[in-house]
């Protein structure tokens, strides 16, 4: 640790003057860790913080297949435009595209590829791959709201593109050939295709689309659909020589088409994939410098490669010009000109948003921001936010206390009233889905037997919420709201058994649920 402190206080002394090459941090990156069986990360291209990260799919039903990639696998289904990294549930993947040659008309999952682990490569900002059976190059890199991809045809034979709008990583079959609920595209030119999907897998989401090609597409034909189906399979054809290049770049907006054509023309408006490349992973190598670590190259690895992975979210959802869709399903503009979401807060409010007060101090007023933004909307700070709404997935409201961590360490780019008044309502106003206040007061505790499940982490989560917002109330000299919340912070108590030293689950009348026995 006095390492690193050192390092970070170096990084911090150096000066505009300085000439000196900078260090390369991001080449101990492998962004193939995590992505073995049930690792549920992705090995394919992303910007720091960034509405996109463009890559490999080799699955997508079951939970298996939560970021659409396992590295066992040797057959490739195509390129998907946005995944979550590490989470244990199913949502994203939108607009799967997979180059195509020979014959063009097959069933829907005809036209997947294999492929050799020799011939695939990865680094922070851009992924490669050689697909088989079409004999291509597949390439892929992005920015913050845009992907870009080159496929090079070593055989050209009906070169085409496969464009999914079914496509979507699902738990069940069924799921899959359903979530998509409506899927509107029009070809504005010969060159482009915008459009605008809905599903709904753990969140109502809605994404507006543009996809611009560097040739014209000559013919298009639209595959049939299940009789569940919405999303559109569209094959779309090129005219091209063996060797030829095929570049597609397309752009996401929670907002509309209008929204994903600004952000296509702010961050890739030319065909320049090296340029966008580059800059992708000198963004990366720029936060992967704030550490420096020694130790061997595994140890290295490791490091960076956790430091990259940590990055990767909470995802900026906002346009370039700052308007969003919020919870309420309202176009609006951020308070702070940014609007953040995938906030997988019980996973980590312990250790990833302590780690960013840190690491990356630039970026917390502006995720308070978006937590009290979409609070103020749905009535309750986010419990995890993804898309700009909520799937309610776990227990207690972390929101609380990284909001009042953020202004314990000093945090003030947020309306601190605001913010306190959001956590005081989360902590007090019942909502069906996830709090039960009354019953907490009334026990001091949630008992056993009379909530569904997990009583006892329901009840130590919300006693660690309830001391976050007594520490943020006593420093706003808040002091009958402080010491409310600490009074309810000392409610672990009362589910701590003397007579086993264990935290145990206690019924409504205060007697200890009795334990059950197994037999192995």
């Amino acid at each position: 640790m006095t390492a690193i402190l050192a390092s970070l206080l170096l990084c911090a002394s150096c000066t505009l003057t300085d000439k000196a090459e900078p260090k390369d941090y991001a080449k101990y990156v492998n962004t193939f860790i995590g992505a073995a069986d049930n690792g549920h990360t992705f090995p394919g291209a992303c910007y720091p913080f960034g509405m996109i990260q463009t890559s490999p799919v080799t699955g997508a039903v079951g939970w298996r297949y939560c970021s659409e990639y396992t590295y066992q696998d040797s057959l490739i289904w195509g390129f998907s435009q946005t995944h979550l990294n590490g989470t244990g549930c199913m949502d994203l993947g939108d607009i799967l595209v997979m180059p195509v040659t020979g014959t063009r008309v097959r069933s829907w999952d005809a036209y997947r590829s294999h492929f050799s682990k020799e011939q695939e490569a990865a680094t922070p900002g851009y992924y490669t791959v050689e697909l088989a059976e079409p004999q291509v190059k597949a390439e892929l890199t992005a920015s913050i709201h845009a992907a870009l991809h080159r496929y090079t045809f070593h055989k050209a034979d009906s070169a085409s593109l496969l464009i999914d709008l079914q496509h979507g990583p699902a738990w069940r079959e069924e799921q899959y050939h359903s979530h998509v609920t409506s899927c509107e595209v029009h070809w504005e030119d010969a060159q482009t295709l915008t459009g605008h999907v809905s599903n709904t897998v753990w969140v109502d989401q809605d994404y507006f689309f543009v996809m611009k090609f560097n040739r014209p597409v000559v013919d298009s034909l639209y595959l049939p659909m299940a009789e569940t189906e919405k999303g559109k399979r569209i094959l779309v054809s090129f005219d091209l020589k063996p060797g030829d290049e095929l570049m597609m770049k397309v752009a996401l907006s929670t907002t509309g088409i209008a929204g994903a054509k600004k952000n296509l023309e702010a961050e890739i408006a030319a065909w320049d994939f090296e340029g966008v490349r580059k800059a992708a992973y000198q963004e990366w190598n720029s936060y992967l410098s704030r550490i420096e670590i020694e130790g061997t190259d595994d140890e290295k690895a490791n490091f960076y490669t956790c430091f990259y992975h940590a990055l990767i979210q909470p995802n900026q959802i906002s346009d370039v010009d700052g308007m969003y869709r919020n919870a309420a399903d309202s176009v609006v503009k951020a308070g702070s000109g940014v609007f953040y979401s995938t906030f997988s807060l019980w996973d980590t409010y312990r250790a990833a948003h302590p780690f960013y007060t840190l690491i990356t101090p630039e970026r917390v007023d502006g995720f308070v921001n978006s937590l009290i933004e979409q609070g103020e909307v749905q009535g309750f700070l986010p419990i995890w936010a993804l898309w700009g709404k909520d799937n309610y997935c776990m227990v207690g409201n972390h929101g609380v206390s990284v909001v009042a961590e953020a202004y314990r360490k000093g945090f003030r780019g947020f309306d601190a009233e605001r913010a306190f008044n959001i956590i005081k309502r989360t902590q007090t106003v019942s909502h069906p889905l996830k709090s039960d206040w009354e019953t907490y007061m009334k026990y001091g505790y949630f008992p056993t037997d009379l909530i569904k499940a997990e009583s006892v982490s329901s009840t130590l989560e919300s006693v660690y919420d309830d001391y976050a917002a007594a520490d943020m109330a006593r420093r706003m000299g808040k002091t009958e709201d402080a010491a409310y919340f600490a009074k309810r912070a000392d409610f672990y108590k009362n589910l701590f058994d003397p007579s086993t030293k264990f935290m145990r689950p206690r019924k409504a009348d205060g007697t200890w649920k009795l334990r059950s026995t197994q037999v192995c």
